[in-house]
């Protein structure tokens, strides 16, 4: 419709003409407040660069979940040696569980699938050691050697540990320098004290009360750590031989706090590191 209201022909009213001048610059900053508005909840920058709400996007995770879920029908292979970079040990185990025959395999497999799930949805790629609860090993040298392969940016084994029934509570494992290793010492330790916070904040779990110091342990027996190239940490979330830590454990919702206190450590790690 014109401007002029109607009329036909000739240029329109000088007094509409200058309102509508008057108009456009506010207009063109609301539009470009739109805008901003719509890239800061999308998270969107500069050339269509994820920001903000995928802070991992171009990220790599690796995630162990230890242990397999059918490794007991299978004993001649995970009880076959293999070399850890310091020793033999034991290709895998069937890992611990509580007195109620509930596994740390499953307990493994349920946080690292809630971890799968929250690390991509801020935009990593997740690279997992194994793909179900159902299989038997891999064996633990080969679990390192995927996520070197995948030069992944940080990595972390989820275990749960079967130590005195007196015992409770969570503790972290560090690689210590042996070669292939030698470069991120420092960086897993890094990661471990913001893996430790997280978690004791996040899950409510109390540090180990029978193992470890503050939470924290040096293991120079384990293939995941001692042949890692990457920044890498084990967490045992829990002792499974603790009727306390044991019924808490089990619970999904627990499961799902343990994986978003991973994922909130690994987040702060990949962002500040």
């Amino acid at each position: 419709m014109p401007l002029d209201g109607g009329r036909s022909g000739g240029d329109t009213d000088p007094v509409l003409r200058l309102a509508a001048i008057r108009v456009l610059p506010t207009a063109l900053l609301a539009l470009a407040a739109g805008v901003a508005a719509f890239a800061l909840h999308t998270g969107i920058g500069r050339a269509g660069v994820r920001t903000s709400s995928r802070p991992l996007a171009g990220k790599v995770v690796g995630v162990d979940p230890g242990h397999n879920g059918r490794n007991w029908a299978d004993p001649s292979y995970i009880d076959r040696q293999i070399w850890n970079g310091r020793e033999y040990e034991s290709c895998n185990t069937t890992g611990t569980q509580t007195d109620s025959g509930y596994t740390e395999a499953q307990f493994n497999w349920n946080v690292a699938v809630y971890l799968r799930r929250d690390l991509q949805a801020e935009g990593a790629k997740v690279v997992m050691t194994r793909d179900s609860n159902n299989g038997v090993g891999p064996c633990v040298n080969t679990r390192a050697f995927i996520i070197n392969h995948a030069h992944a940016n940080v990595a972390v084994s989820i275990h749960a540990d079967g130590g005195p029934a007196g015992g409770r509570g969570f503790a972290i494992m560090l690689p210590v320098a042996d070669g292939p290793n030698d470069h991120v010492i420092h960086s897993s330790l890094v990661f471990a004290k913001m893996l430790r916070a997280k978690y004791r904040s996040i899950t409510a779990m109390p540090v180990a009360n029978y193992y470890a110091s503050d939470g924290l342990e040096p293991r120079d027996d384990l293939a995941g750590q001692n042949l890692t190239t990457v920044p890498k940490v084990l967490i045992e979330c829990g002792n499974m031989r603790n009727a306390t830590d044991a019924s808490i454990l089990t619970r999904a919702s627990f499961q799902r706090r343990a994986a978003r206190a991973i994922a909130a450590a690994v987040t702060e790690f990949l962002t500040r590191h």
